[in-house]
């Protein structure tokens, strides 16, 4: 899954986030134990890369490592647009945990939201003084960053309308305008188009220049298919975008199944613990 996509299913779950607020009393633990992970996956990924990165910065010449620019790219992209997912997907959870009175899904994502940061730290040190990087690349990626940066406060000020989400943006005002601003365009006569012209805004504004392959796609379709788990099936419609979401759900919870019928089947699993699995399917 391409750095892009989650940029997109970022506005999905801003868009969506109140329906599941309202619809689930608590968020599938399963699917919080997997976004973890995924997550944790990830952030692990990258810091060997930047760690990398920085070895090469040390010890290579800026030529060599202006020849390795394709795999530095790609991550330091990855970590810039892939915080708009974790910032927006962390204001839902708070919303989901506070308004239901219970801590589930928030400090879980809080801390992939921690470890995310960090990694974007290291990558602004490193854009200032990375040698292997030169100027016209470096201000390309500052380009994407303050790109993600509004676009993000965009994306969680939609959320301002559920609590006060504003210190998951970065710009806590600018939030704030931009919320002020959707609530006064969907109040206008045709303001039903106001949120799909801003997702069609959204995909042109990064649908080009971004690395064609991003480097952890298996990971990133993980986390992905972790929080489109935690929504109701009903959100999901037949066509479109919300289609190809739905069977990426759908993947994933057959996933899951295959790999408890393997584990049932396995030669090694004990016979009573294969009746108390298999009377899960019976209810």
């Amino acid at each position: 899954m391409h750095a892009r996509e989650l940029v997109e299913l970022a506005a999905v779950v801003s868009a969506h986030g109140p329906v599941l607020v309202r619809a689930m009393p608590r968020i599938s633990p399963a699917a919080v134990q997997q976004y973890w992970t995924a997550s944790k996956c990830r952030l692990d990924r990258w810091a060997r890369s930047l760690k990398g990165i920085t070895a090469d910065i040390d010890c290579h010449s800026p030529k060599a490592l202006r020849e390795q620019w394709s795999r530095v790219r790609g991550v330091l992209e990855e970590i810039l647009t892939g915080e708009t997912l974790t910032r927006v997907w962390t204001a839902v959870a708070a919303v989901c945990d506070r308004r239901h009175g219970v801590e589930d899904a928030e400090p879980v994502a809080r801390s992939v939201l921690i470890g995310h940061l960090e990694a974007r730290h290291r990558v602004l040190m490193l854009l200032v003084r990375g040698p292997g990087i030169d100027a016209e690349a470096a201000v390309k990626l500052n380009h994407l960053r303050r790109r993600t940066e509004r676009w993000t406060d965009l994306l969680v000020g939609y959320l301002a309308g559920l609590e006060d989400v504003s210190e998951f943006a970065f710009d806590p005002q600018r939030a704030k305008d931009f919320a002020q601003d959707l609530r006064y365009q969907c109040g206008d006569p045709g303001g039903g188009q106001a949120w799909p012209l801003v997702l069609a805004s959204l995909r042109a504004a990064f649908r080009q220049g971004l690395a064609p392959v991003s480097p952890n796609t298996d990971l990133n379709a993980r986390i992905a298919s972790a929080i489109l788990a935690c929504f109701p099936g009903e959100l999901f419609d037949s066509t479109g975008l919300f289609r190809s979401l739905w069977l990426m759900r759908l993947t994933n919870a057959a996933a899951d199944v295959q790999g408890m019928i393997d584990e049932l089947l396995s030669p090694d699993m004990p016979v009573e613990r294969t009746h108390c699995r298999l009377r899960r399917f019976e209810k």
